[in-house]
């Protein structure tokens, strides 16, 4: 028997129910913030994500800890406000209600979904294992474990052969993240370890970024999308475009016949919305309502098609901006869309009609490296050092909490004038929890499915790095 549980039940003032404590989430809260509504927001964890710095997390250049912080802290001066850790696995909005792992059932009067979302393998669920992604602390702490533990193998390696997979690595997609994640293994390589080992000479390491679209960053110019290439190269990454991968194994990849040897590979392609989002469809919404992502097709102001007390933003959502072009799955974009959504719920609330979103871009960033960065700013486009500063100062300001920012900025600047990583600790099961699967077979059907799905996937080289 199932409980409900809807917070004081004598109190008329309506009920607003926020799914996900990440960036939408968390700015749809501070929205509600004295309002005169009830506000109870769900997450499965007791932490926000500053996602855009977790690849600095995976590569040993910050603690975890300066990216995380307890979503109580950050709004135990909300009055209005309760926070409840806990997992949802269905969403009925016929009958208004949250239901939760437990069994329990949370009534609303307005519902804000900001589930995010997680990785997708496009139907090879079984890739997962052997190449993680990044989406969640505990995704950076296992490709921070993958990467160094590479490295401390290959010390002990004596066959040539072997050490040379142990030292290749191959990361799956050329978007900002894997941008980042490559130029942050290519210094690691190049400039962190090179006295560290006896055995080996981290600079002979293989660094291949592989992206089956027809060039890196597609959301930036194509000017900036080359000088890209270039300094990657100058840290010894190839790159290839316009690859899709078709299998992947415990001992490297497939690029349709061709077969890579690389005993580390991560995942930087595809997403798809959280699983809890598909389930608003059990209450009639139809299969077009989804896109290929799993992501809502929403209305123009968030709202949920046939349920207009229902929002849905960030990585949730999809939705095309002015000139008909989709909204990018980036952390500004759920942070309007959260202050959004919000406004909008109070206006529905209110008996008033709701206003159709309207996202201002305020610019892509990239970072490649030392001071190698990217950025776009309403056309006006920055590369090199001043973009690089750029972006540095913009994150430290994002960060939540002085302490963080303080800290980060301190490790910035220490890494900046050493060259060191201060966070080279291989933390949980080296072996990692997930039994590595038999030597996956190619899949003849990879390149559709990959083609439909629009994936970031790629390929790689047997050369050498690019030594500069």
């Amino acid at each position: 028997m199932t409980r409900q549980t809807h917070p004081d039940l004598s109190n008329p003032v309506p009920h607003v129910v926020i799914i996900g404590g990440g960036l939408g989430g968390l700015n749809a809260a501070k929205a509600l913030a004295g309002k005169p509504v009830r506000v109870t927001l769900l997450d499965r964890r007791n932490y926000q994500l500053f996602v855009p710095l977790l690849y600095q997390v995976a590569t040993a250049a910050i603690s975890a800890a300066n990216v995380a912080v307890p979503i109580r802290s950050i709004l135990h001066k909300q009055k209005n406000l309760t926070v409840l850790m806990a997992e949802v696995t269905t969403i009925d909005a016929r009958r208004r209600a949250v239901v939760l792992a437990s069994g329990e059932r949370v009534l609303y009067d307005a519902l804000i979904v900001a589930a995010g979302a997680s990785h997708s393998y496009f139907g090879h669920e079984e890739w997962a294992a052997l190449a993680p992604g990044l989406k969640s602390l505990d995704d950076a702490l296992t490709v921070r474990r993958r990467l160094l533990s590479a490295f401390e193998a290959a010390e002990r390696e004596r066959d040539p052969g072997r050490r040379a997979e142990l030292l290749s690595f191959v990361i799956v997609g050329g978007g900002p993240t894997g941008v980042e994640l490559a130029g942050a293994i290519g210094e690691i390589a190049h400039h962190t370890l090179t006295r560290d080992f006896r055995s080996i000479d981290p600079t002979q390491t293989r660094i291949l970024l592989v992206e089956a679209q027809p060039r890196l960053l597609s959301m930036f110019p194509e000017k900036l999308a080359r000088r890209t290439v270039r300094d990657l190269e100058r840290l010894g990454v190839t790159v290839r475009t316009g690859t899709l991968v078709t299998g992947i194994d415990e001992a490297g990849v497939f690029l349709g016949e061709e077969r890579v040897q690389a005993r580390t590979v991560l995942w930087a392609a595809g997403i798809q919305a959280s699983p809890v989002v598909r389930t608003l469809g059990n209450d009639g919404l139809e299969r077009t309502g989804l896109d290929r992502t799993g992501r809502v097709l929403v209305e123009r102001d968030l709202s949920l098609p046939g349920h207009p007390e229902v929002f849905v933003v960030g990585d949730a959502a999809a939705l095309d901006d002015e000139r008909g072009q989709p909204l990018p799955g980036v952390a500004q974009v759920a942070i309007q869309q959260g202050a959004w959504a919000a406004r909008n719920t109070l206006r529905r609330l209110d008996g008033s009609e709701s206003r159709p979103f309207r996202y201002k871009n305020l610019g892509n960033m990239a970072t490649i490296g030392r001071n190698r960065a990217i950025a776009d700013i309403h056309g006006f486009t920055l590369a090199g050092f001043d973009a690089w500063l750029a972006w540095a100062g913009l994150h430290i300001l994002k960060l939540v909490g002085f302490r963080n920012r303080l800290l980060v900025a301190v490790q910035w600047l220490l890494a900046y004038l050493t060259f060191h990583r201060g966070a080279r600790l291989i933390t949980g099961d080296e072996r990692d929890p997930a039994p590595v699967p038999p030597r996956a077979a190619v899949s003849e059907s990879i390149r559709d499915t990959a083609l439909v799905a629009g994936h970031q996937s790629a390929s790689f080289t047997h050369g050498g790095p690019n030594r500069r």
